[in-house]
């Protein structure tokens, strides 16, 4: 039957007044507290100061196989352990414990009695007693197995996932490596260095360039920047050089070629995910009675061109108002025509130079930096010049977070010759 108090709250009956369906509550409150920690869910020790054994549950005993007779008063704690774990307990387990007079979650693994090993996790506290003088040592064991296995799940996907990556890495750096001449044209009374900075080798990047022969005894360069990463946008950049060699061959003008250009990208993506990207492209005319070349320039929204002049002067080529190639129907190409004489040097770059991020915080490399270094370094070959931008790329480090391409043309003194090149 059951009582209520005054106020009307049920109470616990006793446990004799409980109907017989409820006999588990009984059960319950006549477990012993010998039982719980014999039978308890997790193993349990006590050690002496010294390590060795005085007391340990059956349920440790029944993982690890043993006899209780087997461990109490012959056994230490580090014996039932491996040989790492019993090094880890004397240089590291064991003296912290001592200070800390606890030690929680090691991972350690037990020795059973057929030789098998159990992954456990373990947990110490030393018991002192009135005049806070160590006594033992209890230590509570958790069967680690499902965490084990659950580690080693992750750690094999992790290696799966780190060999998916540079299979990855591979086939970015080969398609990256077929966007890109195997090797720069040797012009006659040219020296040419080029270089790709890859800012990520996990992507793809748009960056891209070329220098080819053309009818006539002139050749033709560009180098451009497609919008966005990844396999789209290096089916930009394949559509783009293929289109610019065919387009010289047809027509060398450097205005009809990057409209021409800009025609194929606007029919192929006007759609819902348009492409476009920057071009510089140039034509050069060798003139055999002076000496050095005459070039002409067409820039379709790209950064304009920087020339180091033998004079130890650089300043940047006048390409303004060049439109995105691909974004209208009929872009508008800025156009420029100049010498480039003995000493000179043309150098063509992507705007993943000058809008990297430099060491003073939200600052970025910019125009006027890279013209002061133009500046600098006047005169000076394409070798020397393409080195000074690799060696600032590396400088920058992080702050570039986009690729960079940079080639550089430059026109011998008479007598000096150094091989073209491309990094």
């Amino acid at each position: 039957m059951t009582r209520r108090t005054d106020g009307d709250q049920d109470v616990h009956p006793d446990p004799e007044e409980r109907p017989d369906g409820d006999r588990t509550f009984s059960a319950l409150l006549e477990d012993s507290t010998e039982d719980l920690y014999e039978n308890a869910p997790c193993g349990y020790l006590s050690t002496l100061l010294d390590g060795q054994i005085a007391k340990v549950n059956t349920t440790l005993l029944n993982w690890l196989g043993y006899q209780r007779t087997d461990l109490v008063g012959r056994r230490n704690f580090s014996d039932l352990l491996t040989v790492g774990g019993r090094l880890y307990h004397e240089t590291h387990f064991a003296p912290l414990l001592r200070m800390q007079g606890e030690i929680r979650g090691v991972a350690l693994e037990l020795k059973a009695a057929d030789g098998s090993r159990l992954p456990v996790l373990v947990t110490s506290t030393v018991k002192t007693g009135d005049d806070g003088q160590p006594l033992l040592i209890r230590t509570t064991v958790l069967d680690a197995h499902d965490r084990r296995a659950y580690e080693q799940e992750l750690l094999r996907t992790r290696r799966e996932a780190e060999r998916e990556r540079e299979r990855l890495r591979q086939l970015t750096t080969t398609l990256q490596k077929t966007l890109l001449p195997p090797a720069l044209e040797n012009v006659p009374g040219l020296d040419v260095a080029a270089y790709y900075h890859i800012a990520s080798v996990d992507e793809v990047g748009g960056d891209f360039y070329d220098l080819f022969p053309l009818t006539a005894g002139t050749w033709g360069l560009f180098l451009g920047d497609v919008c966005g990463k990844g396999a789209e946008a290096a089916a930009v950049t394949s559509l783009a050089r293929y289109t610019l060699r065919a387009a010289a061959v047809y027509d060398p003008d450097p205005a009809a070629v990057l409209g021409n250009l800009n025609t194929v990208l606007h029919h192929e993506y006007n759609g819902t995910d348009p492409r476009f990207c920057t071009v510089i492209f140039g034509l050069l005319t060798p003139d055999d009675e002076q000496g050095g070349f005459r070039i002409t320039l067409a820039g379709g929204g790209h950064p304009p061109a920087l020339l180091l002049r033998a004079d130890g002067t650089a300043d940047y080529l006048p390409t303004p108002g060049g439109q995105l190639i691909g974004v209208l129907p009929d872009a508008h190409i800025a156009t420029t025509t100049f010498r480039l004489d003995p000493g000179d040097t043309l150098l063509l770059h992507t705007d993943g130079l000058t809008e990297a991020h430099t060491a003073v915080r939200g600052d970025r490399y910019g125009d006027e930096a890279l013209l002061d270094l133009g500046r600098a370094l006047a005169p000076a070959t394409a070798q020397r010049t393409v080195t000074a931008i690799r060696d600032l790329l590396d400088t920058l480090g992080a702050g570039v977070d986009d690729d960079t391409a940079v080639m550089a043309v430059h026109v011998p003194r008479a007598g000096r010759r150094s091989p073209s090149s491309r990094s």
